[in-house]
This record gives C-alpha cells, structure tokens and sequence, in this order.
C-alpha cells in the first residue's frame, strides 16, 4: 500500500510540474508577441479574424476595411473622445480601474443583468489581441494576466495607438483610418471633434450604426462625450 501512495505521489507531481511548465510557455507566448508589438505593429487581432471568418460564411470573398495609421495622424479629438467614452482613468490606472469594476458591479447586481462593463482599454486591448468566442473563467483570468503585461512592457501612447487601430467601427470596419473614410469620408488625421465624439459613441455596439445612423441614443451620448472631451489629457 505505501508503495501505491509513493507512486500516486509521484505521477501526481510530474503532472503538476508539466501543467506550470505549460502554463509557463503559455505565459511566455503572450509575452513574447507582446514584446514584438511594443516596436512592430499587429497586422491582425484574434477578434478581426474571428469577424471575417463569420463575412466569409456569406460571401468567400470578404474582406475586412483596416488601414494601419500611425499614432500622430489620428486625431487628437478622436484620442480625446475615446478617453472620455471608455477609460477616464486611462493615463492613472494600471490596467483596472477598480472602481470602475464596482460601480459597474453594482449596477449590474441593480439591473438584474450585465448592463454595464469596467473594462479599461488595456483590458479591452487584451481581449482584442488575443481572445475571441465564448467567455470562460480561465479566459477572463487570462485576460487579466495579458492586461498587466500590456501595461508592464508599453507605454500608454503605444497601447492606445494599437487600441485606435484594432477596435471595431462596423460589421467588418476596424481601426480609426477605416472608420473615418467608411462612416465620414475622411481620414483619421481629418476627423472632427463632433465625428469623433460620434465614433467614440458606437463602440460598446458597433455594428448596430452605419453612415446614417442618428438614433436618440446616439445622439445623446455623442453630445456627452463631445462635451467632456475639451481638456482631457492624452499620452504624448
């Protein structure tokens, strides 16, 4: 019997130093794609291929709109805007905002449903780049992990030009070059404050608005962000 026990205890082991070795090469997968961005830029995000798989259900010749544009030709209203719409304490926080997981907490516990989000834009940033489908426990820890690591090895200017370029603007539009020209005509460098506190308005559901979107609910909320913008701090 005390033979049975050691070898128990033996295979027990090994299996939990391969699951921390894998978990550890895992780690360092999301590290090391980390690290290329802080000076390269993605040319895609686990999020937009999952989109264009779903294009190409109906269509197999789908494409997505994406244009990388640099940092310094996307418009300052535009930078200004997402701030205020998604994470007033971007240039504070390093990575959550824990009291914007409480309020949208309790609101949620309020409301009976998931009503509100806490979702920084480091973490936001996270799940772009690396997740897409079903939300699971392990995902979410993941997310987190993933979320220190952004804010550990970039600066908030990097971290916000991939957020510009990767998020989703309409049913296949990603990035703030693609929004402009698909919802303006313009570029991204020529958006103005109103155009960009409108855009800043449509991401918590982007492909619900196209050009001609003006719902009441678009419009009260662009009149909010518009309002706030003027003097938000962006990174330099």
């Amino acid at each position: 019997m005390l033979t049975l026990f050691k070898a128990i205890f033996r295979w027990s082991f090994r299996l939990l130093l391969l699951a921390l070795v894998a978990l550890l090469a895992i780690q360092l997968w999301f590290a090391a794609h980390i690290a290329y961005w802080v000076k390269f830029n993605p040319s895609s995000t686990a999020f937009m291929r999952a989109r264009l798989e779903i294009l190409r259900e109906n269509d197999a010749n789908a494409k997505l709109r994406y244009q990388w544009t640099p940092y310094q030709r996307i418009s300052p209203h535009l930078k200004r805007a997402l701030i205020v719409a998604e994470d007033a304490k971007f240039l504070e926080h390093r990575g959550f905002d824990w009291e914007g997981i409480r309020l949208a907490w309790e609101r949620n516990r309020r409301e009976g449903g998931i009503v509100a989000g806490g979702s920084t834009i480091s973490q936001q940033l996270a799940k772009n780049l690396f997740f897409s489908g079903r939300r699971t426990w392990w995902r979410k820890g993941q997310e987190a992990v993933v979320t220190i690591m952004l804010e550990a090895m970039m600066p908030k200017q990097r971290i916000l030009e991939i957020y510009l370029n990767v998020i989703e603007w309409g049913d296949g539009v990603f990035g703030a070059e693609a929004a402009a020209r698909y919802h303006y005509g313009t570029t991204a460098a020529g958006l103005s404050a109103q155009q960009a506190a409108r855009l800043a308005a449509m991401i918590p559901s982007p492909r619900r608005y196209g050009p001609a979107s003006n719902t009441a609910y678009l419009r009260k909320r662009t009149a909010i962000i518009y309002a706030r913008a003027y003097g938000v701090q962006t990174p330099q």
